[in-house]
């Protein structure tokens, strides 16, 4: 029942995500936050193992998937995507590995933990989908100015980056992406504009 309600959860987020995505789809940020929703979103994509950067309405997407299915998948989403000029594809495949034999188990299997019940394990919903609660929060937020503020999620771990107007409105920011399920830590990157 839980594992149901996470999944509710993540594909509540992801579209309230893109909801607001698809309304600040003119920056940089939106279109980041629009197409790390989109991958949440996807079946196919693991998003919770994909970075999304833009820069200019140019998406770069890294970091590791499990197919070339997934690969061509997740850059025709973030190709797709509303505001998005060209997509610089550094994905990549795992390498092959020889199959593993008894006297090397899988992780967990000698003490009953899976990923889903380890300590400390970001929720099974992943990266990409707290990213897009983040943002969606930022966005919801009158005292935020969540246009300005870039999101990502590694390993349960938000950074937030970008330029606020004052101290109280960076603490607000940290707050918010405190509060949300599945963040374990939160780095503030985030600087105060000056005069």
């Amino acid at each position: 029942m839980s594992g149901k309600i996470s999944k509710v959860l993540a594909a509540v987020a992801a579209a309230a995500a893109l909801a607001f995505a698809l309304a600040c789809a003119q920056t940089d940020a939106g279109t980041t936050t629009m197409v790390k929703a989109k991958l949440a979103a996807d079946s196919t994509v693991k998003a919770s193992q994909i970075n999304v950067d833009t820069k200019d309405k140019i998406v770069t997407l890294s970091g590791n998937v499990d197919s070339d299915q997934a690969k061509a998948k997740a850059v025709e989403i973030a190709r797709g995507t509303t505001g998005v000029r060209d997509v610089v594809d550094n994905l990549t495949l795992p390498a092959p590995q020889a199959s593993q034999n008894a006297t090397n188990p899988p992780a967990g299997s000698s003490t009953g933990q899976t990923a889903e019940n380890a300590p400390n394990a970001p929720l099974p919903a992943g990266d990409a989908a707290i990213t897009a609660e983040v943002k969606s929060n930022l966005l919801a937020d009158s005292t935020v100015g969540g246009l300005n503020i870039s999101v990502d999620t590694k390993d349960g771990v938000v950074s937030l980056t970008g330029s606020v107007k004052n101290q109280k409105e960076k603490a607000t920011a940290v707050q918010i992406a405190r509060q949300t399920p599945g963040v374990r830590d939160v780095q503030d990157n985030l600087t105060v504009q000056t005069g």
